[in-house]
């Protein structure tokens, strides 16, 4: 099972332009969002801008806290744990769910309804996210329907409405990639 904060490895150039490892160890940002019974958040590293800049050996953008989506015009690479879901979702209001999303500055993305919602955090961002699960399992819901996602799969999330569910006894480990993306006027 892993733990811990996710190990990040940040290449760059010396000054003769050769590739250098220029850091090597855990990521600088790892925070448990919503409460003792939330996902951990490991925030690898960010980009403000397409195409993204490539210079010697400048750092990650500055950010301040865990923000859900990327920069506009950027990207974002994160781990989540995320713990089994047990019954402490089943009271939760939608009060709370955008409370919950609001900590990581997204409040407006949570579309639970209360009674009738598919799942708690049901939510949407205008993103294209590209997930791959690195260990455990997870259920996507979505408005029409849901799936089980394991260990290996890849899931490209398109700006829809979704939440995750882990019905397992076990952490579930999954990175996402996060591109920053526009809604068509028909599905804004």
């Amino acid at each position: 099972m892993l733990t811990g904060p996710t190990r990040r490895i940040v290449t760059g150039h010396n000054a003769e332009g050769q590739a250098i490892i220029q850091e090597d160890g855990p990521v600088p940002r790892y925070q448990r969002i919503g409460g003792e019974a939330g996902p951990m958040f490991h925030e690898v590293w960010n980009t403000t801008e397409t195409p993204a800049r490539i210079d010697a050996a400048s750092g990650e953008p500055a950010e301040e806290g865990i923000k859900l989506a990327p920069p506009k015009g950027g990207t974002r690479i994160r781990v989540l744990d995320i713990p089994p879901d047990g019954d402490k979702l089943d009271s939760v209001t939608p009060e709370q769910a955008q409370a919950h999303f609001a900590e990581v500055g997204a409040g407006d993305a949570s579309s639970h309804k209360g009674a009738g919602s598919k799942h708690a955090h049901m939510h949407r961002t205008q993103t294209i996210d590209y997930g791959i699960v690195l260990e455990g399992e997870l259920v996507l819901i979505v408005d029409e329907g849901e799936t089980v996602c394991r260990a290996g799969d890849i899931i490209v999330q398109r700006g829809t409405n979704h939440g995750w569910a882990n019905r397992t006894d076990k952490n579930c480990r999954i990175a996402f990639i996060l591109i920053d993306g526009t809604f068509d006027e028909g599905l804004a």
